[in-house]
């Protein structure tokens, strides 16, 4: 745990003479105030004011009193773009007190909880997301400078990611030096689409990793002349970009993977209590939708069957099935290797924060109850017919913003593990779907205006 005497000394030996006192609102957007360092001690005790009726879903309103971001001296990130300043997470405080409404502080109190169980969830999170240009009359395309990313099947290709090698680079060098380690790149199965992975941690250093890599993100792209974007899906005739999650439960005094069972019978290499966490994931999959896919955009991206109609790969490389299996991509949850659950539905527009409290808390209750999820599905769903689907008593991730939201409403356990949040994100997330409902987009104008 880092001392301030530590912090102090490693900012003078960096060169450090700004901080980036950083929080996120409800949606996961990073917001900052910048102090000279020399307020660091100010920035520890008090903290950086904010007038939280500024901030989308943190409860407060213009007469409320200000809120106080207090810096995690662990969470000391270097900001390789603007080498004389760092970035702290921080956590919310009114009136002396930690403030329930801050997702990375929620997230602290779930985590407790899972602490006091005997448990870590350790979590390895990956950030798919495009890089795109504007044209002139507003609209994006793919950031393709040398003219060579058209593929339909791009994904892997040498060519179309020979342009975006140094911007990969760039951040995976800066990243390591981090210590992140970062261990591979891609170009994914979009045109423009790209993905870096980094090493697995605790939920919440992961979360704290997620939202400055996107801060990272938005700035290292600029350079290259592109827009990074982490819109779950920008093309509606490509694959969409997902937050692909990585878990297991560790036990909190050896480290060890309590996943992890070589005998398994049914041969996927995990445990008992792997089972029971997935049993509950799966049980509360679609109101835990509602956090992992937050946005309208979310369920462009979160279709039935296998997308060939919205994908020109073929694939949206996405199941809307509520599902585990083996190491099988048609699935909700694959098992990527013994004692390695991978859920392939979070989207990249996820709070982290929110998405792993939900996560875990479902699983959690799975333990509890000692839920079994079934025997692993082993085959392609996406060739399964979806009325054969269907009558195998196979639940179906909600297919819209709002179908996702009805669920959460009723669902106790995950609505707890957002706390006092839940209302609030409940509220918010019905006024982004009315809003969304009541536009007249140009499809419709195309489609109905001489159709009858």
């Amino acid at each position: 745990m880092a001392t301030r005497d530590h912090i102090k000394q490693q900012l003078r030996q960096d060169g450090i003479e700004f901080l980036l006192v950083q929080f996120v609102d409800m949606h996961g957007s990073a917001k900052v105030k910048m102090v000279p360092v020399s307020s660091l001690d100010a920035a520890i005790d008090e903290g950086a004011g904010f007038a939280g009726a500024a901030v989308w879903g943190v409860g407060q309103g213009p007469h409320s009193h200000d809120m106080l971001a207090r810096i995690d001296l662990d969470t000391y990130t270097p900001i390789f773009w603007q080498p004389n300043t760092a970035r702290f997470a921080a956590d919310l405080f009114v009136d002396e007190q930690s403030y329930p409404f801050c997702p990375r502080t929620n997230l602290k109190r779930v985590l407790g909880d899972v602490k006091d169980k005997g448990y870590v969830f350790n979590v390895g999170m990956e950030p798919e997301h495009f890089l795109v240009t504007r044209n002139e009359d507003g609209s994006i395309q793919p950031w393709d400078p040398d003219g060579v990313d058209s593929l339909a099947k791009p994904c892997y290709d040498f060519r179309s990611m020979a342009p975006a090698m140094a911007y990969l680079q760039e951040l995976s060098s800066e990243l390591n030096r981090l210590g992140w380690g970062v261990y591979q790149t891609d170009h994914e199965d979009a045109n423009g689409q790209f993905e870096i992975n980094f090493d697995y941690t605790d939920a919440l250093t992961t979360a704290d990793r997620i939202i400055f890599f996107k801060m990272a993100t938005s700035q290292v792209a600029k350079k290259y002349g592109a827009i990074a974007t982490h819109m779950p899906k920008p093309f509606s005739d490509r694959t969409g970009s997902g937050l692909h999650v990585h878990f297991h439960l560790a036990d909190a005094s050896s480290g060890a993977n309590l996943f992890l069972d070589e005998s398994d019978g049914r041969g996927l290499g995990l445990s008992k209590l792997a089972y029971h966490f997935l049993g509950g994931v799966l049980a509360h999959a679609r109101s835990l939708c509602a956090v992992t896919s937050p946005t309208v955009n979310c369920y462009k991206r979160l279709q039935l069957g296998s997308g060939i109609y919205s994908s020109r790969s073929g694939f949206t490389w996405t199941p809307a099935f509520i599902t585990y299996g083996d190491n099988n991509r048609t699935q909700m949850i694959r098992t990527a290797g013994p004692g390695h659950c991978e859920d392939r539905t979070v989207s990249a527009a996820a709070n982290p924060y929110l998405a792993l409290a939900a996560y875990v808390a479902a699983g959690l209750d799975g333990i509890e109850r000692q839920l079994d999820p079934g025997d692993p599905n082993l085959g392609n769903m996406y060739e399964r017919p979806l009325e054969e689907i269907r009558n195998s008593g196979v639940g179906i991730l909600p297919q819209s913003l709002w179908e996702a939201v009805d669920n959460l409403r009723e669902d106790e356990v995950i609505r707890s593990a957002l706390g006092v949040i839940a209302d609030e994100f409940v509220n918010l997330k019905i006024q982004e779907w009315e809003t969304y409902d009541r536009q007249v987009t140009s499809w419709e104008i195309n489609e109905y205006l001489t159709f009858f």
